[in-house]
């Protein structure tokens, strides 16, 4: 009980000093009614009669009361119960009725905290008024940041509208508006200054700009019209004169055109600007320059082929200097034949060296230089350096004309032919004057490969200005070079060995012709075939060839025969091979008939002394291949005389034989291999002897015994073949 007094008491002190009467007397009428709860709770739990009464439940509740410590402290002491709960109930009134007082006592601080509170409600309360007008107001701010929003939408628009007016408007004032700067320029500084030609770039622009502006009736265009006008026409009056002054000083003697030329290339916006503003001056200044050009180059070009004449040899060939000709001027062993310069006309010699890309491509001749050093040149060496100089300066020509007059295709051509055509025509007619005249067929062939040369360098560079004519000059030298050809082959074909005098079995001066000759044309032919002269040299073989069979006719002897034609064939084969490849058809076919001939000779050289055995051995194989061999065993005389003959005279007849070829042929190889040729067939006939002796029809002949050791004999004749 005591211990409950000292609880409500401690409860009343904290209320007290709580200095809250509400909560407490709260806190107490809810402690009252929790007891009540508590009482009638612990009443209806142990209430039997219940139907939910479970055992087990009331066990667990009774245990857990008597776990209650004032539980405990009663059933100890032994306390009434009902006295207790009295006892309990006297504290609790007491201890309200101190509560009831502390409250009394507290009244003031509790009016004071209520007061306190009205003040709090009203001041929330104006708190409130204001947040519900800053409320208001931000939305009212949300709809005036609104509608600045669209506001600066509309003026952005309005913005870029103007931005973009603007900049049309201000391009079109820069074009329209003509700066003194401009004018001054155009009107007082020379046309050679940098600033003169960028404000006649400006000026051009503005003249497009106004000529656009017309079109579309834009009034501003009428402002400036006059002004630019009148700065045109000084400028093109300016341009007009310069430019022909520069043409005149073309005219100049001694003057390099050259060097005029690139200083237009480096204002070639002027003829652009006059052709664009002014067509009738354009068309005066090309007009002028046409003029000028075709007058300097064709004087030039003419003055030059004149004074290259002058430096030609003044032997040429005629009509009758061809191949089939005869000659009658004394000659030696080795010597060429003198008629004329016969030696230029059918050798090629150092001419072909004009082919080369070093002369092709070299300086042209100078001709008083040539003059003063008493120098002279075949007429190719002439051809070449005129048509040099005209391939040189043509193409620089065309490049200038497309470049400064801007010109392309069929009107650069034609622009280009109106200027070289009067020169390119005089070019036509004098070598047409000099082929109708020329019988040098080396010389035309040799200018005829210039001009395909010429023409591959220009297809190279891309100048199409001179095609045309160098198909013209092929079109004069293919002819002439054929028919010069087809006279050498009738010349030949005609020819009357009678009447080319005394016989020789040497080399014919005329086969010497045609092998220099055709080495000449077939080793200038290689770079650039031709069909057609491929078949003119074949026509030309045949009838040398038919030419050194007539000739060979006229020896009594066919062992002389057969030198001739050796010695000739050998000759055309060597000077050949010089120059044409080995495969050539002129090569391969003197090598045929060489081999023929020469071992018809060899069977011609071996048949005197050897005579008798080579006929035994040749009909012997021919039975043996027929098993009739035995038809020649009552020959035992004639094999014993063989047999003894053979060796009793074979190394005399060999050493004759060796002297005798050597002195038949002037090409000391070529004897040398005849040699060597005769002395192989001659062991292979004996070896064959052996061979048919060892057969078992002439076993039983005593001569076998003196035939020659087959080796012994191989070994003897090596020591007769001559070392040169």
């Amino acid at each position: 009980m005591a211990d409950v007094a000292a609880a409500a008491v401690g409860a009343g002190s904290d209320v007290n000093t709580a200095g809250n009467p509400t909560e407490v007397a709260m806190a107490y009428l809810q402690d009252e009614k929790t007891d009540g709860d508590m009482t009638n709770l612990n009443l209806g739990e142990l209430d039997l009669t219940t139907d939910e009464f479970i055992l087990d439940e009331v066990d667990i509740h009774i245990q857990a009361n008597l776990e209650d410590d004032l539980v405990k402290e009663a059933l100890k002491t032994g306390v009434d119960l009902r006295q207790y709960s009295k006892q309990v109930e006297s504290e609790l009134q007491r201890i309200e009725q101190a509560s009831i007082k502390d409250y009394i006592k507290e009244s003031q601080n509790i009016a004071l905290l209520h007061n306190q509170i009205t003040a709090c409600d009203s001041i929330l309360e104006r708190m409130e008024g204001m947040l519900s007008g800053f409320q208001s107001d931000l939305s009212s701010i949300s709809s005036e940041i609104q509608t600045l929003q669209q506001q600066s939408v509309s003026m952005n628009v309005r913005l870029k509208n103007r931005q973009a007016v603007r900049s049309h408007l201000s391009q079109l004032v820069d074009e329209l508006v003509v700066p003194g700067a401009m004018i001054s320029t155009i009107l007082d500084s020379p046309v050679t200054e940098q600033e003169f030609l960028e404000q006649l770039h400006e000026l051009n622009n503005k003249i497009n700009f106004a000529k656009e502006l017309s079109f579309r009736e834009t009034l501003a265009c009428s402002d400036i019209q006059d002004i630019v006008d009148r700065l045109k026409l000084k400028a093109v009056s300016k341009i007009r004169e310069f430019i022909l002054q520069k043409i005149y000083s073309f005219r100049k003697p001694m003057t390099n055109y050259q060097i005029p030329q690139n200083t237009l290339l480096k204002y070639r916006f002027f003829y652009q600007f006059l052709l664009a503003n002014e067509r009738t001056v354009a068309k005066e200044i090309r007009d002028e320059y046409v003029d000028t050009m075709s007058k300097i180059y064709y004087s030039y070009f003419k003055s030059y082929s004149g004074r290259l004449l002058k430096v030609q040899y003044e032997e040429v060939a005629d009509k009758d200097d061809l191949m089939g000709v005869e000659d009658t001027a004394k000659k030696g062993f080795f010597s060429k034949p003198s008629l004329k310069s016969r030696n230029t006309i059918f050798t090629l010699g150092q001419r072909g060296a004009i082919l080369s890309p070093a002369e092709l491509e070299g300086p042209i001749l100078v001709p008083h230089t040539a003059q003063r050093g008493d120098s002279r040149y075949p007429y190719e060496t002439l051809f070449r350096s005129q048509h040099y100089a005209l391939l040189d300066n043509g193409c620089r020509e065309y490049l200038f004309l497309s470049d400064f007059f801007m010109v392309a295709g069929n009107s650069a051509l034609d622009l280009f032919n109106s200027i070289m055509g009067k020169t390119l025509s005089m070019f036509l007619k004098s070598m047409s004057t000099y082929v109708s005249d020329c019988y040098d067929s080396i010389a035309v062939f040799l200018c005829i490969h210039i001009i395909l040369r010429f023409r591959a360098i220009t297809a190279k560079r891309t100048i199409p200005a001179l095609d045309k004519y160098w198909e013209a000059v092929l079109e004069l030298l293919w002819p002439r070079f054929e028919m010069i050809l087809e006279m050498n082959i009738h010349s030949i074909r005609n020819t009357d060995p009678q009447k080319l005098g005394v016989l020789d079995t040497r080399p014919h001066y005329i086969t010497r012709r045609y092998a220099e000759f055709s080495s000449a044309i077939v080793s200038i032919n290689q770079t650039f075939p031709n069909e057609r002269t491929h078949t003119l040299l074949g026509q030309l073989q045949v009838e040398v060839e038919n030419f050194v069979l007539k000739m060979a006719a006229e020896f009594p002897s066919r062992r002389d025969q057969l030198i001739f034609l050796i010695n000739n064939y050998d000759m055309m084969l060597s000077v050949l091979m010089e120059r044409a490849a080995d495969d050539s058809k002129e090569v391969e076919g003197f090598q045929q008939l060489l081999l023929a001939r020469t071992q018809e000779f060899i069977e011609e050289i071996l048949s005197p002394p050897f005579g008798g055995m080579i006929a035994f051995v040749k009909e012997a194989e021919a039975l043996m291949e027929k098993g009739q061999l035995d038809r020649l065993k009552n020959e035992e005389v004639r094999i014993t005389q063989l047999v003894r003959g053979f060796s009793s005279t074979w190394k005399q007849s060999v050493e004759s034989m060796s002297q005798d070829v050597m002195r038949s042929f002037t090409n000391f190889k070529n004897g040398t291999s005849i040699i060597q040729g005769a002395l192989t067939q001659l062991i292979q006939y004996y070896h064959g002897f052996h061979k048919i002796l060892n057969q078992p029809t002439f076993r039983s002949l005593a001569v076998r015994s003196e035939l020659i050791n087959l080796h012994h004999l191989m070994v003897e004749v090596k020591k007769h073949k001559p070392n040169f």
